[in-house]
């Protein structure tokens, strides 16, 4: 699918376009989604280079993600999108051409919608394809704050349940995915890093200063991110080691009861042992009152044995 989106005075025209038609003029952002072959050669029409594929866009060697050619500046960046409880990465690649930006995708993204809206209702100041390219990065970095507090939230419900909770199954499934959508998050915080870098040491004579202050915020912004990042890790490696020692704690209590049950049984056994051998001359065996004799012993002795436990604090 091929969408045009013709922005002025903070007025934004949407148009599809087939392959029959041509690029409209005043064209700010041209969108392919899920590109067809025949949607592919189209664009070929207006580019000097080949238009690249999905492999193209999911290489991640810096020289396919990062270059500059003909048809102007290419950065493949990674970008999050939730599903459900999951974050996972989806590459999207930018081509920011002079009179338009170009953007190549082969999943829905969250963010594009978002900044769709964004501009559908005018809150965005945009006159080029520059700063168009620029808000995309700007408001992913916002994102990636936004789901990073999610993850201290998450974490804190974690931290809770680790403690007050016997069943465990749980949290170690919260604590998995939380390290997962940890991972994504970061990995999303360092593909921008390198991608603004990029821009920052390349493209210097594309960018005015306001862009390049821009840039610089964005990049403050991601530093101060990753430490965050780093001690969800260690929060969640806290986590994980303080599930596994309360885990450990239940199970020894279980074995201690399984234990303690074997020694306080282990008089009464012996005793009822020793009544069952078959001998012959055995002299309790002729007594009245042998019987009653024997179960008291083994009740005794059973009692006995808890009541040392119990004085000795091991139950």
């Amino acid at each position: 699918m091929i969408t045009a989106y013709l922005y002025k005075n903070r007025r934004l025209t949407i148009k599809e376009i087939t392959v029959k038609d041509d690029i409209p003029e005043d064209t700010l952002w041209l969108d392919l989604y899920k590109p067809e072959d025949d949607e592919r050669d189209w664009l070929n029409q207006f580019s000097v280079e080949e238009v690249p594929d999905e492999e193209d866009i999911n290489d991640i060697e810096a020289s396919a993600r990062f270059y500059q050619n003909a048809d102007g500046l290419h950065i493949n960046s990674l970008f999050p999108q939730r599903v459900g409880q999951y974050i996972k990465g989806v590459n999207i690649s930018f081509n920011l051409r002079s009179t338009f930006l170009l953007t190549i995708r082969e999943e829905d993204v969250g963010l594009v919608r978002l900044l769709r809206n964004y501009l559908r209702l005018g809150r965005l100041e945009i006159s080029s394809p520059q700063e168009l390219f620029l808000e995309f990065f700007t408001i992913k970095v916002d994102y990636l704050s936004d789901l990073i507090e999610d993850v201290y939230t998450v974490l804190e419900d974690v931290g809770v349940q680790v403690f007050e909770n016997d069943e465990l199954d749980d949290v170690f499934k919260l604590i998995t995915l939380q390290e997962d959508s940890n991972g994504k998050i970061r990995l999303s915080l360092l593909d921008t890093q390198r991608s603004l870098r990029y821009l920052q040491r390349y493209c210097r004579g594309q960018m005015s200063d306001e862009h390049l202050k821009d840039i610089r915020e964005m990049l403050s912004d991601i530093e101060s991110l990753m430490p965050h990042s780093q001690f969800i890790f260690d929060k969640l490696n806290f986590l994980l080691d303080a599930a596994m020692g309360f885990t450990g704690l239940q199970q020894n209590k279980i074995i201690k009861i399984f234990s303690v049950a074997a020694v306080v049984f282990l008089p009464p056994t012996l005793i009822a042992s020793s009544y069952g051998m078959n001998f012959g001359k055995m002299p309790e065996l002729a007594w009245e009152y042998g019987y009653p004799m024997a179960i008291g012993m083994m009740l005794a002795s059973a009692v006995g044995t808890y009541l040392f436990f119990k004085r000795k604090q091991w139950l």
